[in-house]
Formats: structure tokens, C-alpha cells, sequence
């Protein structure tokens, strides 16, 4: 996938999602899909979130629109221009769409979402020539660790 754009150290990506990594783990403590994010800027967090869908009874509270609405918020703005959202999960079609309306810059993910993945697994909405603003993308950024703890959730729900 994509790469880091200069000024940003693959280092840098990795402390911010060690900090999204976190936030999974407490969707998971609360029984949700262990998927955390955060937006930050310059250096500082704006905003973050972890999946709640389920105890908030809201389809649309997952870990990126809640990080991205609480960023907004922060700012007084919707546009978050010159930010990155760091998320533990490859973003779906919704998120990815509330991305590009943000005006992110760029957006971190750790492990990929072969099933519904739209930061190029299955679909590219971010990168998109159809768009008036695309998104840079990176991912796989501690994705074996994301990956192995989405797969520890799943086990432990069908078991």
C-alpha cells in the first residue's frame, strides 16, 4: 500500500497506532470488534474513538466516525485538512467516505479487511480518480498485531 510521506517516520506511524491499538482494546473490554482511531495534528491528538455500534445502538459508531466527529468538534471545523487518522483496521466503505468528506490527509491503518476493506483491499475509495480530494493511504503499520487481536475476538465469540 502506500507509503509515508517525507516528514512523517515510519517510527512516528507506529507510536500512533501503538495509541489506536489501545483504544481497541477497549472496545473489546466493552464487547465491541476491538477497532481504535484516532486524528491527529501536528503532533497532537484531535480526536479519538473506539467501535461502540453495539452498546450505543448506532450503525454508524465506529472507531474512525467517532475519532473524526470528536476532531471536528476540537477545531470547530469539518474540514480536517493537514491531519491523519491512525485506525487498527483497514477502513470500510462508510468510513472511507467520511474521510474524504473531512478533507484528511492522510489516513494509517494497521491490518488489512479482505472482506470489506476500502483503502484498497476491495475497494479504493480513497484513492479514487472519481473523487474531487483523494487521501493518502498507508497500511499494514503493526497490522500482524491488529490482525492477531480481531482474530482473538472472533475465536473467543464463536467459541
Amino acid at each position: 500500500m502506500g507509503i509515508a510521506p517525507q516528514g512523517t517516520p515510519p517510527e512516528a506511524d507506529r507510536e500512533w497506532m501503538r495509541r489506536a491499538l489501545s483504544l481497541a482494546d477497549r472496545a473489546a473490554a466493552d464487547g465491541e470488534v476491538p477497532v481504535g482511531a484516532l486524528v491527529v495534528r501536528e503532533g497532537g491528538v484531535l480526536g479519538q474513538g473506539w467501535n461502540r455500534p453495539v452498546a450505543s445502538n448506532d450503525p454508524t459508531a465506529h472507531a474512525e466516525i467517532l475519532a473524526l466527529r470528536e476532531a471536528a468538534e476540537t477545531i470547530g471545523n469539518y474540514r480536517l485538512a493537514g491531519c491523519t487518522l491512525y485506525v487498527t483496521l483497514e477502513p470500510c466503505p462508510m468510513c472511507a467516505g467520511a474521510m474524504l468528506h473531512s478533507r484528511l490527509d492522510r489516513v494509517v491503518f494497521a491490518a488489512y479487511d479482505p472482506r470489506t476493506g476500502a483503502a484498497g483491499s476491495v475497494f479504493d475509495i480513497l484513492q479514487s480518480p472519481h473523487n474531487l480530494h483523494r487521501v493518502q493511504v498507508r497500511g499494514g503499520v503493526l497490522g500482524e498485531i491488529a490482525g492477531e487481536r480481531l482474530r482473538t475476538f472472533f475465536r473467543a465469540r464463536r467459541g
